[in-house]
């Protein structure tokens, strides 16, 4: 009797570890099945995003027919386009834009790595503001008309760097600097089409900066030009930090992660100090150079990147503005709180409350928000008997305040102050 009983007993445990089990499959396939279903609706969200902004952002096709149709159509000629449009020596690469009408490739130039940038819209007459006006086929190209002759296309120039960059005294200079980039087949003159490019291209912010520095060590060098396209040469790292990462992931990771990430992956302090110096080095370029001065709008890692032998080179310069045109477009704008009076990231002025109107004085100059760029940088990895006093000088650098012409003086001592304090550290290593 207790055997039949202990029997039963066993059976029934067994058969309820067996319902038991029955009853927890259904569910463990349900949480298998939803989070199998979520891993894919993610998964496909992710693909669909990126190929829709890739799309959007990544139009060379579009970029190269505009471009090669005028030209075909004899309407834009430039040192690039027998390249770009018939030899197919010149050729898109991988796609860098961040920006539908600000269209970036990485390229090949027969032999050479190049950067090709390419405007798929253009501005509404010089405007520091981010809204564009769709790009117009028929009035691009539309000037200098048929007939003009080359001393007026020269008085257009001219009347156009005066608006832009103020009655500087060598404008003349400037000026024939750009009829000699226009000659883009060194033959002696400037054809209409090759002056249809050059005023389209004049239109364009960046270009205009870029050929202003050429002969600077840190502006990227001018390579062609083809109707609104323009080809510099590549820079091998073009991110300060040295890690880039997909802008779709930038959302999951956490900003304290991300400037974690950043200071892994650095180079060496003596070469970090290097590229430092040439970043200081660009400050003095556009503070007061040769044709005015100039205002970084824009001081991240992601415009600033170098080359092998760790020398500074600027990636992206379209928000170095000429200081003429930002206080003439930024005092009348209309404004209820100093956070409409921003240009960019890192330009700003106040708003006077009652005018409603902003002020035209920066609250920073270029080398505060670059010493605010290079603070953790340079401080992360420093040698013990340089960092106390580095420090010190990065701090009086973020603190530097007042108007222009008073602390001009103050500019130039923490400036040179800077440079001179890395320079000591670094100038007896192979990385100087």
């Amino acid at each position: 009797m207790a055997r039949g009983l202990l029997s039963w007993a066993s059976l029934r445990k067994i058969c309820g570890s067996h319902y038991y089990i029955q009853a927890r499959l259904p569910c463990v396939r349900v949480k298998y099945l939803f989070f199998s279903w979520l891993a894919v609706f993610v998964g496909s969200w992710v693909i669909y995003v990126q190929y829709s902004t890739h799309t959007e952002l990544c139009r060379a096709h579009d970029c190269k027919k505009i471009i090669c149709d005028k030209y075909k159509k004899g309407i834009i000629d430039g040192s690039a386009c027998g390249s770009l449009c018939d030899k197919g020596t010149l050729y898109f690469g991988k796609c860098l834009s961040n920006k539908p009408n600000n269209q970036v490739y990485r390229g090949m130039w027969d032999e050479s790595q190049v950067i090709l940038k390419c405007r798929l819209e253009e501005p509404f007459h010089f405007d520091l503001d981010s809204n564009m006006e769709p790009r117009k086929e028929m009035v691009l190209f539309d000037k200098p008309t048929k007939g003009t002759s080359m001393e007026e296309f020269r008085e257009m120039v001219y009347s156009l760097l005066k608006a832009k960059l103020g009655d500087q005294t060598n404008l003349q200079k400037l000026l024939k600097l750009v009829v000699t980039v226009a000659d883009g087949n060194k033959d002696g003159h400037v054809s209409l089409a090759e002056a249809k490019s050059t005023w389209a291209l004049l239109q364009l912010n960046e270009f205009l900066i870029t050929v202003i520095l050429q002969d600077k060590e840190h502006t990227p060098k001018l390579l062609g030009f083809c109707g609104d396209l323009y080809v510099t040469e590549k820079v091998h790292y073009s991110y300060l930090y040295g890690l880039t990462i997909p802008w779709v992931l930038e959302f999951f990771i956490p900003s304290g992660l991300r400037r974690s990430m950043d200071q892994w992956f650095t180079p060496s302090w003596p070469r970090k100090a290097k590229i430092s110096i040439g970043l200081l080095e660009f400050v003095e370029d556009v503070f007061h150079g040769t044709f005015g001065n100039f205002l970084m709008c824009d001081v991240s890692a992601n415009n600033i990147g170098y080359n092998v032998k760790h020398d500074l080179k600027m990636i992206d310069m379209r928000k170095v503005v000429p200081e003429v045109s930002f206080k003439q477009l930024i005092g009348g704008r209309h404004c209820e709180t100093d956070v409409d009076c921003v240009y960019g990231t890192d330009c700003r002025t106040t708003c006077h409350q009652s005018k409603k109107q902003c002020s035209t004085e920066l609250d920073q100059p270029n080398l505060t928000k670059v010493c605010t760029l290079l603070k953790d940088y340079l401080l992360n990895g420093a040698p013990p008997d340089v960092r106390e006093e580095l420090e010190k000088q990065l701090y009086s650098c973020i603190a530097l305040r007042g108007v222009a012409g008073q602390m001009e003086m103050e500019h130039s001592l923490i400036l040179n102050n800077l440079k001179t304090l890395l320079w000591k550290k670094i100038s007896h290593t192979k990385d100087s």
